[in-house]
């Protein structure tokens, strides 16, 4: 069995979207047919494949697909304008580009027609008009075949996620299978989720917060996932009662936004339970209120960065208000966390400095860019964030 395709699960539901609901059962039905269906088109151990699309339930179906066919996912960023995306696709030599026609008027597409990708062989649209020389996601569907999938370890690289960091073109984050199980197996044990929960999904998918931390950590522990294409305040609002929301991660933002809205007291927000945030330092008074006002039982915060498969630090379930809001939390199990100076020497405690992390989950290396790898991760392999911390006594990370 594949990573990819560990979906243990039976009958529970696993994704809804829209009138749209797959089991687990019937979710690994789909993507072992995508999967065949890329084997079919060449797709072999290693080849890269473009994923530039919102969030909805084919992403799901084609990453676990390309992973299961012993492929390698590219996500690009929605936001993406064509010669972004390009350098995306050209960089990672994607043969494969999913994606979609017309989200938020945007003809993805055509925004790629004037940029030369080489390497690219197929584009195929998952949704919307399906233009000349493309193909749509079910006719490319048919193209499956019956043979059997390789075989996909854990020590495979199952994604490249590309991050700008602070200066020049984006880099390639490569990370495998076992990194990604074993700290979103880590990441999803501290905030506690369940397998009745139901998990609205609102960061995008192309992002490790709504990819690993969202639709696969729900995956993982049997919950149900709920895409959420566009994040609007109201339309999550109405969502929460109706659809039975437990799950709600974001940015302190969103959560500043719901408490703002003006319709707020007219939704039954009575499911929610769990919060997670981070990336900001948050007002002790909005944990307070996301609890008191939203009703989320629990909030935490984390910090992490794509290099370090997006998890570094995480708070737990338990910690005072003031520690959620005005830390990361602890290193998660089995990760080192540590704040250095200019040297390269740990400094004492409550001292800023920068952030180092080393663990199974930072990164080998980046794709194509030793110079780049050799500057972001020393030879004891300790991957320097460029990220100013300061750490408590008891290991909480500002």
């Amino acid at each position: 069995m594949t990573p990819a395709l560990d979906l243990g699960w039976g009958d529970r539901l696993a994704i809804e979207d829209g009138d749209l609901r797959l089991s687990y059962d019937a979710l690994k039905a789909r993507a072992t047919v995508a999967a065949r269906a890329f084997v079919a088109a060449g797709v072999g151990k290693g080849d890269r494949v473009g994923l530039w699309a919102p969030n909805i339930h084919e992403w799901i179906v084609a990453a676990l697909g390309v992973h299961a066919a012993g492929g390698v996912v590219v996500t690009v960023n929605t936001r993406f304008k064509g010669e972004e995306a390009a350098y995306v696709l050209s960089k990672s030599g994607a043969r494969i580009l999913l994606t979609v026609n017309g989200f938020l008027g945007a003809d993805y597409p055509a925004m790629l027609g004037d940029h030369d990708l080489p390497a690219l062989e197929r584009t195929v649209i998952l949704r919307g008009e399906v233009p000349q020389g493309a193909v749509g996601w079910d006719a490319f569907l048919e193209g499956a075949g019956e043979g059997p999938l390789p075989v996909v370890g854990d020590d495979d690289v199952s994604d490249i996620l590309f991050t700008s960091g602070t200066t020049g073109r984006p880099k390639g984050v490569p990370i495998t299978h076992g990194q990604t199980r074993r700290a979103y197996a880590a990441w999803s044990e501290v905030v506690g989720l369940r397998p009745d929960d139901r998990y609205l999904v609102v960061a995008p998918f192309f992002h490790c917060f709504g990819y690993k931390a969202g639709w696969l950590a729900a995956l993982m522990r049997g919950a149900a996932v709920l895409p959420q294409a566009v994040f609007d305040a109201g339309q999550v609002l109405r969502r929460i009662g109706p659809d039975r929301v437990s799950v709600l991660p974001g940015p302190p933002a969103l959560y500043q936004t719901l408490l703002a809205h003006p319709e707020r007291g007219a939704h039954d927000l009575s499911s929610l339970r769990l919060a997670v945030t981070g990336a900001a330092t948050i007002p002790v008074q909005l944990i307070e209120r996301m609890r008191s006002e939203l009703g989320f039982e629990t909030v935490v915060t984390g910090y992490g960065l794509t290099e370090c498969s997006g998890v570094a630090t995480m708070c737990r379930d338990g910690d005072d208000p003031r520690t959620i809001a005005t830390t990361s939390g602890r290193a998660i199990p089995d990760v080192q966390v540590r704040v250095v100076d200019a040297q390269g020497a740990e400094v004492p405690r409550g001292a800023p400095g920068e952030v180092e992390v080393r663990g199974y989950n930072v990164l080998s290396g980046y794709w194509d860019d030793p110079e780049a790898t050799s500057e972001a991760v020393s030879a004891e392999g300790w991957l320097r964030t460029g990220d100013v911390g300061v750490m408590d006594e008891a290991g909480n990370l500002r």
